[in-house]
């Protein structure tokens, strides 16, 4: 199978279905994707530079769609390094600070070898922010504000994310991730 930029998309919007949704691990998703304000964008560039203008033109988009709730950058040639992911998240924080991005946007991360600060690569709370390929997720903060304000404490959201994944445990994990990459597989 070609990996052309539909494959990644559908690959990447079966994770968001099946893993976000599905388990519930971000209670804001749900409404997102029924209501398709959910954009994915691919970016084929294997220079950071390159990829850092993309993001920004992103965000131009964004500004003129308001429509549109929210977008996936996905980079599927770029960052497979995960520590070269988390210099690459740095620079693009600092630009989009640079450019006045702050209190409008924000990112949120993932990455197929995602490793929070302090935990074991084998760690299954990991999973909670492990995706199909690297990607950015460019937040409205407005929006994210709002959808706090209708949930109410959200601080219980991560301990909550973690109890699931060892409860799913990596076996049924790592089987939920490889579905998430089959194009005709039911939902």
């Amino acid at each position: 199978m070609q990996l052309t930029d539909e494959v990644v998309i559908s690959q990447t919007e079966n994770w968001v279905e099946r893993f976000i949704v599905g388990l519930s691990v971000c209670p804001f998703a749900k409404r997102e994707v029924e209501r398709q304000s959910i954009r994915s964008i691919v970016i084929r560039t294997k220079k950071n530079d390159v990829a850092l203008q993309e993001l920004m033109n992103e965000i131009n988009w964004l500004d003129q769609n308001p429509e549109t709730e929210t977008t996936l950058v996905i980079f599927p040639t770029l960052l497979a390094d995960f520590h070269r992911y988390l210099d690459f998240v740095e620079l693009a924080e600092e630009l989009m600070y640079q450019q006045g991005c702050e209190g409008v946007y924000q990112l949120a991360t993932f990455h197929p070898n995602y490793c929070f600060s302090g935990a074991e690569p084998s760690d299954v709370s990991n999973y909670t922010n492990r995706s199909p390929y690297p990607m950015l997720h460019i937040l409205r903060e407005q929006s994210v504000e709002k959808a706090i304000e209708h949930y109410g404490d959200t601080s219980t959201i991560p301990d909550r994310n973690i109890e699931l994944m060892e409860e799913k445990g990596e076996a049924e994990l790592e089987k939920l991730m490889k579905t998430c990459m089959e194009l005709n597989s039911p939902s």
